[in-house]
């Protein structure tokens, strides 16, 4: 079993990113090393490229998101790497923009999504991003990638190349990678809106809780999120209506490794007053040693970029077989 999965590297890493993506990531490498499988972690600093950001924002990004990814405990049980060291991803995507279609990609939700109305005016590479993406999993002929819902789509794209190069080429280059979907991963929602989803471009920091917050700030977002004025209930299922309440039990079933039935199992009756403190508390103790060893890491800001070089020499040990297979199959490697 080999995993791959990305994070594009705009902005900083939330409490969403934590507890939907990176728990999860750690825990996976652990089960990886015991089974004998494999995982592939990296920074999507050429995704990254399809949106605006200065040269300077995504060199300080991409640093700034490996440390947080090793603070929160991703180590050398994977391998982790920013995607531009590995030119592979670049050239097989190339390579697979000659099968992927036109219709495919015009599909694409995120696409309409980000595109907007503008279509004439967005990049190439914003329209042709699903096929990175393809090619980041694909090269490393991955079986399994973790996901979200939002992502879904795009992992049945990358399905549909594979499948459309090996019979194309009459070879069995590509496994089709199989969606991880951990029912585990709760879906992290704003603090200022329980219908949107914690994200790092919402233009109200205090609807998100960074990685780099300190303990004051992480309490008084929490303090100000978004709530009604009726207690909790004894059912989980009840807040179904009442999207920040529920929110906010989520949050704290996922940092305290709890069903979140237990949870308004014992703040049942009570209101936000004692709630919120208490999630507070919780987030603090949780997060400040991640923060800790965040700040360590980036007082030597070279010794995180060459952990990212290493890893790059591991995936790129990984990806040439794969790279070489592709070109030799359609007609580039005699």
């Amino acid at each position: 079993m080999r995993v791959v999965s990305g994070i594009q590297t705009t902005g900083n890493l939330h409490l969403g990113n934590y507890l939907g993506a990176i728990k999860q990531w750690v825990a996976m490498q652990g089960i990886q090393e015991k089974n004998g499988g494999e995982c592939l972690f990296f920074l999507a600093d050429l995704h990254a490229l399809t949106g605006n950001i200065s040269p300077r924002e995504l060199a300080n990004s991409t640093i700034e998101m490996a440390a947080t990814l090793m603070a929160s405990g991703i180590d050398d049980r994977a391998i982790l790497f920013n995607q531009a060291r590995v030119p592979a991803h670049a050239e097989l995507c190339w390579i697979l923009n000659g099968t992927a279609r036109m219709g495919w990609l015009n599909r694409m939700t995120q696409w309409k999504d980000k595109a907007g109305k503008n279509r004439e005016g967005a990049s190439v590479g914003l329209f042709a991003y699903p096929v990175l993406q393809a090619a980041d999993v694909l090269v490393y002929k991955a079986t399994h990638v973790p996901v979200g819902e939002d992502q879904k789509q795009h992992l049945e794209l990358a399905r549909d190349i594979a499948a459309k190069f090996n019979t194309d080429f009459e070879v069995e280059l590509f496994p089709l990678p199989e969606p991880f979907i951990s029912k585990v991963a709760p879906r992290i929602m704003s603090l200022r809106d329980g219908s949107a989803k914690m994200s790092k471009s919402d233009p109200s920091d205090l609807s998100r809780i960074n990685l780099s917050d300190d303990d004051d700030m992480i309490a008084q977002k929490l303090r100000k999120a978004k709530t009604d004025p009726e207690p909790l209930p004894d059912s989980f299922d009840a807040l179904a209506e009442r999207p920040e309440a529920k929110n906010l039990v989520t949050i704290f079933a996922a940092l305290a490794d709890r069903d979140p039935q237990s949870v308004v199992t014992e703040f049942a009756g009570q209101g936000f007053g004692a709630f919120k403190p208490a999630l507070a508390d919780l987030a603090i103790a949780v997060l400040g040693p991640v923060r800790a060893r965040l700040n360590q890491l980036l007082a030597d800001r070279d010794a995180v970029g060459a952990q990212l070089a290493r890893g790059a020499e591991r995936a790129s040990t990984l990806a040439e077989p794969t790279l070489k297979a592709a070109q030799k199959a359609v007609g580039l490697q005699v």
